[in-house]
């Protein structure tokens, strides 16, 4: 199929291309894909964190990766940080409460998530 193909609904985009519009001040948020308890976003965020007195407390677990730049995770749990760099990935699970402590401040960091709702483990 070509790229060009308008008799399609299918759309091609790259998630690299397109994120000179996240300037110094705004994190840019895009909603890739959406469908029964599945989404999917690609940030970019350039020397972006969370709030101090903020922590994310999603209802669904959350697999996240960064595609460039780097980032520090902290968990309310144990005061963990993770960090993060090009081709890292992890999965925080529904209400592991959570902030952006650090990104890449000269560079744009470019994460790809995925928020689901997970499965009951079935043991083999």
């Amino acid at each position: 199929m070509n790229k060009g193909d308008s008799s399609s609904d299918t759309r091609v985009a790259n998630l690299l291309q397109q994120v000179e519009q996240a300037s110094h001040n705004d994190e840019l948020i895009d909603i890739l894909a959406r469908g029964q308890n599945i989404r999917v976003e690609r940030i970019v965020s350039r020397g972006h964190t969370s709030d101090a007195h903020i922590w994310y407390d999603d209802p669904q677990a959350e697999w996240v990766t960064v595609l460039s730049g780097e980032a520090r995770l902290r968990f309310l749990v144990d005061d963990k940080v993770v960090h993060l760099g090009r081709g890292d990935h992890i999965t925080i699970a529904p209400h592991e409460k959570h902030r952006v402590d650090w990104t890449t401040p000269k560079e744009q960091t470019i994460w790809l998530a995925i928020y689901f709702s997970p499965s009951p483990s079935i043991e083999p």
